[in-house]
């Protein structure tokens, strides 16, 4: 599940450019799939029968894309303008190492030195529009040999374990949702399941729409990373939830409310096998389950996430036991439905 989980993570997946992760997603779960296929939107949609034949009745998801960066313009000294795919904190921005378009052209955010800089410039969260990507160019014709505008820059970083039992990467919402897919796939089931590997979710849960309205399940049970916000800048009011304390069990967000008796069912899984589990306790941010959820005649969703701090960051953290809980109650979640 770790090494899953670490090898999606390094690869790049912006909105809309998902194709490296779709495509070792493929390799792996192809031998043990029924039927696969990429749609229109670049959803990889993955079949799979079980001991109960089902159909449609329970559709698995989980987001492919990432947050980065785009190339908007070049400079005439060879710096490249950027706009942001996504939801990202420019204050995380400066300094920051990218790779930019297929060759995987490395270069750092800038922004004017420090020390150049007036005392209000520094109180202030820089414009977007001051910030750009240096890739060494001597000047604009230099840079294009290399970039072009609508190039997309994704963040380069290491993917390590650290401390007590954490692992820091980039991307880990929601890559941690897509290993805990493949793992599954590679299990002997108990019950017909679809699994749908989403394009998009970043930039306005534009896959897992199209995805649902194709498959029509009746249950959809999305993985996700969630922020967790436990860190000492934040009043305990306003923490959500907490790397360590088990998967997160959703009942609301900022976009969805979800099936009270599938919630229900999901926390009495976990209580009854030992499992730790949590809910936000400040409602923030959304899933695919926003776009499941209103689909056709409507479908019922529930949620499991990873508590993930610094969500949407160069560098994300999340806690490994987490992640393995998660696959477990997924696992007992498809169990308990195929024995109704």
């Amino acid at each position: 599940m770790i090494e899953t989980l670490k090898t999606l993570c390094a690869l790049s997946g912006v909105a809309s450019h998902e194709d490296q992760v779709r495509d070792y997603i493929r390799r792996r779960v192809e031998p043990h799939a029924d039927s696969l296929r990429t749609d229109a939107l670049g959803n990889l949609i993955v079949f799979k029968r079980g001991a109960k034949a089902v159909g449609n009745r329970l559709m698995l998801c989980a987001h492919m894309d990432e947050v980065g960066l785009i190339v908007k313009s070049v400079t005439d000294e060879g710096y490249l303008k950027f706009g942001c795919v996504g939801g990202i904190d420019l204050r995380v921005l400066l300094g920051k190492r990218v790779t930019v378009g297929e060759k995987a052209i490395p270069g750092v955010i800038g922004l004017k030195a420090i020390h150049l800089t007036k005392a209000e410039e520094r109180k202030k969260v820089p414009k977007l529009t001051d910030l750009y990507i240096d890739i060494g160019a001597k000047d604009r014709e230099e840079a294009l040999t290399q970039v072009e505008p609508g190039d997309i820059c994704t963040f380069a970083g290491d993917v390590a374990e650290f401390g007590s039992g954490m692992l820091k990467a980039k991307a880990i919402d929601d890559r941690v949702g897509c290993a805990v897919l493949v793992k599954l796939l590679e299990e002997d089931l108990p019950m017909d399941c679809t699994f749908v590997f989403t394009a998009m979710e970043e930039v306005g849960t534009r896959g897992a729409f199209g995805a649902a309205f194709s498959v029509t399940p009746e249950i959809a049970l999305v993985l996700e990373g969630t922020t967790a916000a436990d860190t000492p800048a934040l009043e305990p009011d306003r923490q959500v939830c907490w790397p360590g304390k088990g998967p997160v069990l959703s009942w609301m967000d900022g976009g969805t409310i979800y099936d009270r008796e599938l919630f229900e069912l999901l926390r009495e899984l976990a209580e009854k096998n030992g499992l730790p589990w949590q809910m936000k306790h400040y409602l923030s941010g959304g899933t695919d389950a926003h776009a499941v959820q209103r689909t056709k005649a409507g479908v019922r969703v529930a949620g499991i996430s990873a508590a993930v701090r610094y969500l949407h960051a160069p560098s994300s953290v999340c806690n490994i036991s987490d992640t393995k809980q998660m696959l477990a109650l997924a696992r007992l979640f498809i169990q308990a439905l195929a024995e109704r």
